[in-house]
């Protein structure tokens, strides 16, 4: 009997050690008595921002047009494609960054300046999951579009109203899809990505009346991407003062037709001291964030000829 208690004893001892070992190695804060223990929730918070690298979102120098790169580790995803002219310039500019596979390409809708480089994305690159919103137009780049997806056996797909899915660490919400065929730019899907403590609002070409629909829900935001290039259409004051944003993207082309981005659009930015960035002004936009943090810096590309 005495002999079986000895035997347990060594293996508890035995036990103790490996467990200590191990414990030791997935816990080295507890190594120092003075480094206070995180509580799990913290823990697990800041596991997912070291395990994911660093935010990237890149706003693309395509002219009087929309192209949005967003990266989070070896996921990425493409928000529209620029005009029709755009697309060979994007594929090559995304080859050079490494790119292969896109996770999400979401069209924001079918207008040209948002779509007209799309068929050259799908004919270039893997792409799981394809989101546009189901709203019927004739026109060729919209064709181009949806023959490029079936000879690649895509599907064409949209997303549901406050649907949620994730790219690498990053949380994206669907804000708002519309579905009227005689107003395309409110039929744009709207997103808000949460990273962290961060978050972006994307806006594609949705106007005042969608900003009303929206305003209901959270839709404040550190970096809005300035809905419709600046246009007079969007943008409120009382949108601007719901998302209250420090940062304000707006893609637009240098001397374009349309007035873009318009003198009231840019005083409702100015009077709440946010800060304008601009692709006519200052090139491709790259926003970085580390999950508290957000940082830009502004480079010359190709992208727009």
């Amino acid at each position: 009997m005495r002999r079986k208690k000895k035997q347990i004893s060594l293996l508890m001892a035995l036990f103790l050690v490996i467990f200590g070992s191990i414990f030791y190695f997935l816990e080295p804060s507890q190594a120092n008595p003075n480094t206070p223990t995180p509580t799990p929730e913290i823990v697990q918070a800041n596991q997912e921002i070291q395990d994911g690298e660093k935010l990237q979102i890149w706003f693309l120098d395509v002219g009087q047009a929309d192209s949005i790169l967003i990266q989070n580790g070896d996921a990425n995803m493409l928000i529209d494609a620029g005009n029709n002219e755009d697309g060979k310039k994007l594929v090559s500019y995304f080859q050079s960054l490494g790119i292969e596979t896109f996770q999400y390409v979401i069209g924001t809708h079918a207008h040209e300046d948002h779509i007209g480089g799309m068929d050259d994305i799908i004919d270039n690159f893997d792409i799981d999951t394809f989101y546009m919103p189901d709203a019927i137009t004739t026109t060729a780049t919209f064709e181009s579009v949806l023959d490029s997806l079936e000879a690649k056996k895509i599907a064409f797909q949209t997303p549901s109203i406050d649907s949620i899915f994730k790219l690498g660490n990053a949380t994206i919400d669907v804000l708002y899809v519309g579905t009227d065929d005689s107003d395309l730019n409110n039929t744009s899907i709207v997103l808000k990505l949460t990273y962290g403590n961060t978050s972006m609002l994307f806006m594609g070409d949705a106007e005042k009346e969608v900003e009303t629909i929206i305003e209901k829900k959270d839709i404040s935001a550190d970096v809005l991407k300035v809905g419709h290039h600046g246009s007079n259409t969007s943008s409120s004051k009382t949108f601007l003062e719901k998302v209250n944003p420090n940062y304000a993207i707006i893609s637009v082309g240098t001397g374009n037709s349309y007035g873009h981005p318009s003198n009231t659009t840019i005083q409702n930015l100015e009077n709440q001291n946010i800060q304008i960035y601009r692709t006519d002004e200052n090139g491709t936009i790259i926003m970085t964030s580390d999950g508290t943090n957000i940082t830009f810096q502004t480079i010359q590309t190709n992208t727009n000829g």
